[in-house]
């Protein structure tokens, strides 16, 4: 019976610890991320008729600076809640970094002058707003991204609730870099496949074994 009790104990260690510092499994709830993060019908926007489940990166920001156009999990900012009716953890494309200049230009975006290159951009689902950082919360305040700063967006621009409503984001809030679909089977990620079974064995048992899927609350 000890034998049991210390192999349960040593297995829910390895869950807990997996989930809080390796990877941990969120759900795609709204269209904000299509078409790369499908959302289920008969959801507004949504492609599938399954969400899709993905997994985070728990570790990687620190031992590196996020990049651009990472797939980002964030707590959200306080205005998230008054902007998108939700708050939580968001789903969302780093889009502009530290000390950048940030615009968008009839649905198109520029980082110091330059138009971005973002081929994960459906043209249906681009919007056609021209704003510049002051415009974003709070209003006024800057000319760039200041030092410790992420402006986020989601992919599908005219139906995502992001910094272009509620600011930008501080690296505190970072939780982690989207590396992997995990769910339904048909959306595994070549990632997972290429890597081998290991790989994929433990990071579906650590979002299995978790029970409860953590889910981004938002509104897209």
């Amino acid at each position: 019976m000890l034998d049991w009790l210390f192999t349960i104990g040593g297995a829910v260690a390895i869950v807990l610890a997996c989930k809080a510092w390796v990877i941990n499994p969120y759900r795609i709830p709204t269209s904000s991320m299509e078409p790369m993060l499908h959302c289920a019908r008969p959801g507004d926007g949504c492609e599938a008729g399954t969400s899709d489940r993905v997994l985070a990166n728990r570790f990687i920001y620190h031992f590196r600076d996020p990049e651009r156009r990472e797939i980002v999990v964030f707590k959200t900012p306080p205005l998230a809640r008054q902007e998108c009716g939700s708050e939580g953890t968001f789903v969302k494309r780093l889009i502009g970094l530290p000390g950048e200049v940030w615009e968008e230009r009839s649905g198109f975006v520029y980082i110091n002058g330059k138009k971005l290159d973002e081929p994960y951009i459906q043209p249906a689902r681009r919007d056609s707003q021209t704003l510049g950082l002051a415009d974003l919360p709070p209003r006024g305040k800057y000319t760039r991204i200041p030092e410790g700063f992420y402006l986020m967006m989601g992919d599908n621009r005219h139906s995502s609730c992001d910094s272009r409503r509620w600011g930008l984001v501080p690296r505190k809030n970072l939780i982690g870099k989207v590396f992997a679909t995990y769910w339904p089977l048909g959306r595994i990620s070549r990632k997972l496949v290429a890597a081998g079974i290991l790989t994929p064995v433990l990071a579906i048992a650590c979002a299995f074994l978790a029970r409860r899927h953590r889910q981004p609350h938002e509104q897209a």
